[in-house]
């Protein structure tokens, strides 16, 4: 298709500059970038401000207006930052980025049991999955495929700079089981609203939100520790990747106890958006539609 051409060339376009600028530079253009979608954008900018007055009540409205701008802003620099970091060799990755709970990692991995990582559209996510790659080792990453097929062999290409790869829904969970049982690493995101059948309802912001349910059930069937990761920006271009403790798994691997386990790695992901409401995705629609009568979880069936 021919959008799909003018999408993927546009894109690249931006990387060839992004690779050649200065970081100070990148970081003005990025800023530029959110701030113009922040202007021209008015179905998500709503959706941001929406999203902030039901989270945030008892903040004014200019502060909520406020975050929303530095939302916009962020996710305008984490575009070209990203397509810039991702070309950058690994030396020089590694000098713009400091680790906080590397032993957390690699005791998780001493268990022999694979390890799961998750965040959500938060900060540097995509940066900080890709330095893992070099730091520790290299992951698979749950994701969707974009709708472009070009941009999304792009995507995969960045993604996978530093030994990742992708694993996408078809026939996800065997792959998934797979790379735990060989003792690797599997990220994925949490703060989607989910229409699948394994979805469940958990609260976020004190909201009833529908959350997928394969990680919880994902940790309980194979003893995988649970790690939340985030990605956090310093001064001067630099990034701060952390790796929490272990989330604790509940007593039992039943319905109740995969909500327990999906409500408490949602609450870690919440402690950090409230630390730092400008690096989530406000534009994004997470609470919508009613709560299921009944709450349970169900894990989903492997795809061939």
């Amino acid at each position: 298709m021919v959008r799909h051409a003018i999408e993927y060339y546009a894109v690249a376009t931006v990387r060839w500059f992004a690779c050649r600028l200065p970081d100070a530079v990148v970081r003005v253009w990025g800023d530029a970038l959110g701030m113009t979608f922040y202007a021209l954008d008015r179905p998500h900018r709503r959706v941001a401000l929406g999203n902030l007055a039901e989270c945030f009540p008892n903040r004014p409205i200019a502060e909520r207006r406020a975050i929303a701008r530095r939302t916009f802003r962020h996710f305008g620099r984490l575009l070209l930052e990203l397509l810039r970091f991702s070309a950058l060799p690994v030396d020089e990755q590694r000098a713009l980025v400091e680790i906080e709970g590397a032993d957390r990692v690699r005791q998780a991995y001493a268990q022999g049991k694979g390890v799961l990582f998750f965040t959500g559209h938060f900060g540097f996510w995509e940066l900080h999955a890709i330095h893992h790659g070099t730091a520790f080792e290299p992951i698979g990453v749950l994701a969707r495929i974009l709708d472009n097929p070009r941009l999304n062999a792009l995507l995969e290409e960045i993604r996978g700079g530093n030994g990742n790869h992708c694993i996408y829904r078809q026939g996800a969970v065997r792959k998934v089981l797979k790379t735990l049982a060989g003792g690797h690493g599997v990220a994925m995101l949490i703060d989607q609203h989910m229409h699948s059948p394994d979805a469940i309802w958990v609260n976020f912001f004190q909201r009833p939100a529908a959350t997928t349910s394969t990680l919880a059930a994902l940790a309980l069937r194979t003893g995988a520790p649970v790690v939340p990761v985030f990605a956090l920006p310093l001064p001067g271009g630099r990034y701060r990747f952390v790796y929490e403790s272990p989330v604790d798994p509940p007593e039992g691997d039943g319905p109740e106890a995969i909500h327990q386990f999906t409500q408490r790695c949602t609450d870690v992901l919440e402690m950090y958006v409230r630390r730092h409401p400008e690096l989530w995705l406000w534009m994004h629609r997470r609470w919508r539609d009613a709560p299921a009568p009944v709450t349970s979880g169900m894990f989903p069936a492997a795809q061939s």
